[in-house]
């Protein structure tokens, strides 16, 4: 199997199980209907394990643009490759959303909530606030890539490297998923919100494109940011582009502050 294949199947396995255990969980008529937050961050979390088992050997299992971005900012992939791993990444991503829609082909039409079709492929906000939601995919992707690396430093985790992985995924969507839903990976939401907008789903409503660039630029962000703070701080290596992306986030935070001072001073 090739690395393209490798990324575009994995994917694929991430959102056959990922978009399927909240498609179970939201749908009408449902056997898993209203299971609840917790079912859905242990499916996903089983969702990155079953992926990164699948295709671990031929690709290294990125399943992720912001894991594969952040490994090649500080050399831990070629950059050459990084536009057939973001290709791959995408149609598997977009394959396996198909799947999930003719898996609850039924089901669509039973039910009403034109957010809960949505949430099956793409993420949507607890509060909608642009900035305060980047920051949120930011802070998710950060630890996702420092954890990734911490763990592969390890050598007790060989072998076991697919199941920490997953666990680290339920401690990130437990921890802090309830803000925005923690895509915490471009390809896992930008994938499913174009088959979202393609496939014939009854009474699908909009796929929120005005929000679509959060869950792309966060990710992103919060990734490299993710791998360079583990370089600089992890391994002593002084990478000009850390201090460049510290100051862009810490510049988003402080816009973040501003922008929910002044709403909060609207409302009191």
């Amino acid at each position: 199997m090739t690395p393209f294949l490798g990324e575009l199947i994995g994917t694929m396995v991430l959102i056959i199980f990922g978009g399927g255990v909240v498609g179970g969980v939201l749908m009408k008529k449902s056997k898993a209907e209203d299971a609840g937050w917790i079912v859905i961050t242990v499916g996903w979390g089983l969702a990155v394990t079953m992926g990164v088992y699948a295709v671990g050997n031929y690709s290294g299992a990125h399943l992720n643009p912001a894991v594969t971005l952040g490994f090649a900012t500080i050399g831990d992939f070629p950059w050459a490759d990084v536009p057939m791993y973001l290709v791959a990444q995408m149609i598997g991503a977009i394959l396996g959303a198909v799947i999930v829609y003719f898996q609850y082909l039924p089901h669509w039409g039973e039910t009403e909530d034109q957010g809960a079709k949505l949430s099956v492929f793409a993420t949507i906000p607890a509060i909608r606030h642009p900035l305060s939601n980047v920051i949120s995919e930011v802070v998710g992707t950060f630890v996702l890539v420092l954890g990734l690396l911490a763990i592969g430093a390890n050598e007790f985790t060989e072998g076991l490297n697919p199941l920490i992985v997953g666990a680290l995924i339920v401690a990130i969507g437990l921890s802090l998923g309830g803000t925005t839903g923690y895509a915490i990976n471009p390809a896992r939401d930008l994938g499913p919100r174009i088959a979202h907008f393609f496939l014939p789903i009854p009474g699908k409503g909009t796929s929120d494109w005005k929000y679509a660039w959060v869950p792309v630029v966060g990710p992103i962000l919060g990734g490299v940011y993710g791998a360079l703070f583990y370089q600089k701080f992890f391994e002593g290596v002084n990478n000009p582009a850390f201090w460049v992306v510290s100051i862009v986030i810490l510049a988003i935070f402080a816009a973040a502050q501003v922008s929910i001072r002044k709403i909060n001073a609207i409302h009191n």
